[in-house]
Parts: C-alpha cells; sequence; structure tokens
C-alpha cells in the first residue's frame, strides 16, 4: 500500500473509540469524567444522532443541577427564562452564570459555566437518566447556616486539654508541697523531672485549648462567608444585583 496514501478516517475514529472505552468508565459515567473529555473523545463516544434536545434537554439539565445543587456540589441558582426570543435555563451566583439553550449550547462565564458545561453534555445523552432532586433543593437561607460543624469533636478535645492542664498542676504540686515526689535528689540537687514534666503537660493542653479557638474561629469566617454569598445570590423570587440580565 502506498505510504503516502490518507489514512482510513473509520479506521482512526474507530481507533479512538476503543481508547475512549479504555479510558473511560461508563458504567459510573458524570459530569467530572465528561470534563475530562476532549472534542475528539466526546464524538467518538457518542452518536449525534441520539442527542436529546430541546425542552426535554433543558428538563434533564434542570433536574440534575437541582441535584448536584441539593448535595451543594454546585452553588447557583436556576431560572427559566428568555432570551433571543426562546427559553432557556439560567443559571447564577457570585461567580458567574450560565445560559443553557434548547440546542445544546451553552454560554456564560465564571465557575458556574464550568460546572453546567459537563451537565450539559451529560444529559444530552439519550441513556443518562437525571437524578430525582428533592423537593427543597435550594440554597439555603442565611441565617440558617450553622456557625460550624464538629462540635463534638471540640468539647473532647477541650475536656483532654484540661485533663492536660489538671495533670501538669497537680504534678507540680505534688513535687512543691507533698512527700509523694521527691522535691530534691540523692545528691542534694533539685529534681527537675516533675517541673518539667508538669510544664510539659500544660504546654500540652493550652496548644490544644488554642486549636480549638482556632478552628472555632475559622468555622465562624467560613459560615459568615458562606452566609455573604448567599445574600448575594439572593432569595426565591429576588432578583439580585449580580443577575446577569439585570437592567435589560
Amino acid at each position: 500500500r502506498d505510504a503516502t496514501a490518507d489514512p482510513d478516517p473509520d479506521a482512526d475514529l474507530d481507533a479512538l473509540r476503543r481508547e475512549v472505552e479504555e479510558k473511560y468508565d461508563f458504567d459510573d459515567f458524570g459530569p467530572s469524567d465528561m470534563a475530562r473529555m476532549s472534542g475528539d473523545e466526546w464524538e467518538a463516544a457518542f452518536d449525534p444522532d441520539t442527542w436529546v434536545t430541546g425542552p426535554e434537554l433543558l428538563d434533564r439539565v434542570e433536574a440534575d443541577l437541582k441535584s448536584r445543587i441539593a448535595t451543594r456540589d454546585v452553588f447557583a441558582r436556576l431560572e427559566r427564562t428568555e432570551r433571543n426570543g426562546e427559553r432557556v435555563l439560567l443559571a447564577y451566583s457570585d461567580e458567574g452564570h450560565a445560559v443553557v439553550y434548547p440546542d445544546g449550547s451553552v454560554e456564560g462565564r465564571g465557575t458556574v459555566l464550568r460546572d453546567v458545561k459537563p451537565t450539559v453534555a451529560l444529559c444530552s445523552m439519550d441513556d443518562y437518566e437525571p437524578p430525582t432532586p428533592p423537593a427543597n433543593y435550594a440554597l439555603p437561607d442565611p441565617e440558617s447556616v450553622p456557625e460550624g460543624t464538629g462540635q463534638l469533636g471540640n468539647w473532647m478535645l477541650q475536656f483532654m486539654a484540661a485533663a492536660q492542664i489538671v495533670t501538669g498542676l497537680a504534678i507540680l504540686a505534688l513535687w512543691l508541697f507533698t512527700p509523694y515526689i521527691e522535691f530534691s535528689t540523692d545528691g542534694g540537687g533539685v529534681n527537675i523531672i516533675p517541673p518539667v514534666a508538669s510544664l510539659a503537660f500544660v504546654g500540652l493542653g493550652v496548644f490544644l485549648f488554642a486549636t480549638v479557638a482556632n478552628a472555632r474561629l475559622s468555622d465562624r469566617f467560613r459560615a459568615e462567608e458562606y452566609r455573604d454569598r448567599l445574600r448575594t445570590v439572593g432569595g426565591e423570587g429576588d432578583r439580585p444585583a449580580i443577575h446577569p440580565f439585570e437592567g435589560e
């Protein structure tokens, strides 16, 4: 065969399809896998004649995004609106937005666009079944966000810290005021082991208390930051200032 002849496109497509099948687990295929796929891999793996489009696609994307919002995998508000004369699905937050059109095209910016694109591609697959979202899928009310989690762990650390300090002070008291721990050595010098041990226990207790305080402070900062983001996107029925179509 002539070495300069053009390669067989069907053979190249079959080879790429085999590579894709080996690279991805289509029995457990999700948005993260879709985000990693190149355009050529997508074309090789899926038959464009079977892609879902139209209002059904918007319904599927909306259901999938609602499920991901409910699990806090996506931070966004959803809205059905009209754009360029056709009904679209809008997802937006303080970090961008995405507009999904019935033909499967997506436009927008930021992290929301990054999150929505693989979802649209996945929902375009006829054999993909979007999960059923819970009734109360929306982002929480800002005032309902707790200060932090892991209170039991904090209490346990505080108990351990207090125990270390009490132990350290008890060793020091026994060394200074009782005969149970010798104040001096047989050679007449001061027995420094008890005060060193006492200092070690007290130091460990102080360190644990500081760790708990830092964790609580971090929890408060994270919670307040999350509340601020929730206030920015507004509640149901509101149109916040960050709305991508505000003023139109």
